[in-house]
């Protein structure tokens, strides 16, 4: 029997960082909804989609200390994700593999000249990299772009998993390899604060890997749990851990909910415990990893509090949601 609901899990409870918010939010937001809007790459029902979504209110709060010209450039980064995801979701894998590559060709020239064959993408994602050459420091560019890569492949992959209808992906280990790149927060944490100044020998720590891809598997559990609703509704949620842990270990909602729950709070207490275990490389490089580390940290806050605050997953009921942490299960779209 269908349940009529279903409990949300709350993996970030006791979680050390609380909500901030960057107070150039308003003004970024203007800045960076208008910069999208001026390609008008998306069609009526994209463009409610983007307006519902507040992709600026997700940067604002996962860089709440930034400087307005920070702000504004990480708010377009995230604007840039949509556009890409919006724009590659009806896409063949050729096509998305064309798009793919016009972005990390205008990441890595961002100064050459735009050629009048310039795809949409590959128009918004040169105007960004100029932007953002002129927010981070050599060195964080450097490691942004090859973060980039990585995350353009796997919207390939996914354009070819949405092809064969998830089919295969239909484990944990296998899903997880791909959304660790479509989630995008690779790149975005070399906007970080601390990023500029720790050395790629430092950065390539172990437990510094570990702090990044715990950040990465928390912001996977708190989409994939909250948004798993309106996709399943949909038929869209092929791309969802929740689904996949179903479909994989034969469980029910509420089970599947459970068992990603415990997987969170397992990969919390592991953060926790990479960050305590830091070394030491001397007290100039600790301050700049510490700030890192506390950048991690929030996104991870970040995330899962856009979630609700967003009308993407919840309307207008996400902050009622967060109290109650219970939803109604939607129907299947085109069913009474």
């Amino acid at each position: 029997m269908t349940p009529e609901g279903f409990r949300l899990p709350n993996g970030l409870a006791d979680w050390p960082w609380s909500r901030r918010l960057n107070p150039h939010y308003e003004i970024v937001k203007a800045e960076s909804d208008a910069w999208i809007e001026s390609f008008n790459a998306l069609n009526d029902r994209a463009r409610r989609a983007f307006k519902k979504c507040d992709f600026s209110l997700l940067a604002c709060l996962a860089y709440p200390t930034a400087d307005r010209q920070h702000a504004r450039t990480v708010c377009d980064l995230m604007n840039l994700f949509f556009l890409f995801d919006e724009l590659s979701d009806i896409e063949t894998e050729q096509e998305v593999r064309k798009q793919a590559d016009d972005i990390l060709d205008a990441l890595l020239h961002p100064h050459r000249a735009t050629s009048t064959r310039q795809s949409v993408l590959g128009e918004a994602a040169r105007e960004f990299a100029g932007r953002a050459v002129g927010t981070l420091s050599p060195t964080s560019y450097s490691r942004f772009v090859e973060s980039f890569a990585p995350h353009v492949d796997a919207m390939v992959q996914q354009a070819q998993d949405r092809g064969y209808g998830y089919c295969n992906r239909q484990s944990v280990e296998s899903y997880m390899s791909v959304r660790r790149g479509t989630i995008g927060a690779k790149p975005a944490f070399a906007f970080l604060g601390g990023d500029a100044d720790i050395p790629k020998s430092v950065h390539s720590h172990p437990l510094i890997q570990d702090l990044e891809t715990c950040c990465m598997d928390m912001l996977i559990m708190s989409n994939d749990i909250y948004s798993y609703n309106v996709e399943q509704a949909r038929g869209d949620d092929g791309h969802n851990i929740i689904s996949v842990v179903m479909h994989e270990k034969g469980l029910d909602i509420a089970q599947a909910m459970d068992w990603v729950e415990d997987q969170y709070l397992r990969v919390t207490a592991q953060f926790l415990k990479a960050r305590s275990r830091l070394p030491s490389w001397g007290d100039q490089i600790d301050s700049q990893v510490a700030l890192y580390a506390n950048g991690l940290g929030n996104w991870a806050r970040a995330g899962d509090q856009w979630c609700f605050e967003t009308e993407r997953y919840f309307g207008k009921r996400g902050l009622d949601v967060q109290k109650t942490r219970w939803v109604i299960l939607l129907p299947k779209e085109g069913r009474l």
